[in-house]
């Protein structure tokens, strides 16, 4: 079965998500601020949807780098618990 992860897309707030993401914020508590006022999520929510876009293929057709780089974040610190 040969499907196109693309075709559909991403969302507008799927693509935020990830751009933010891609971005490096400086001191703690900078990135928790940009996803209350740029996203208008708590960060508990973000961490949620960010989690479950790292499973989705479409995610990774949009950002494959990205998401690359936080799927392995993220089986690191499985690992260490």
């Amino acid at each position: 079965m040969d499907e196109d992860a693309g075709e559909q897309g991403l969302g507008p707030r799927e693509r935020d998500i990830l751009a933010l993401e891609r971005r490096g914020f400086s001191g703690p508590g900078a990135k928790e601020r940009a996803i209350r006022e740029e996203l208008g999520l708590a960060p508990v929510r973000y961490y949620q949807l960010l989690n479950a876009l790292l499973d989705d293929a479409r995610a990774l057709a949009h950002d494959p780098v990205t998401v690359n780089r936080l799927r392995r974040v993220r089986e690191r610190r499985r690992s260490e618990r």
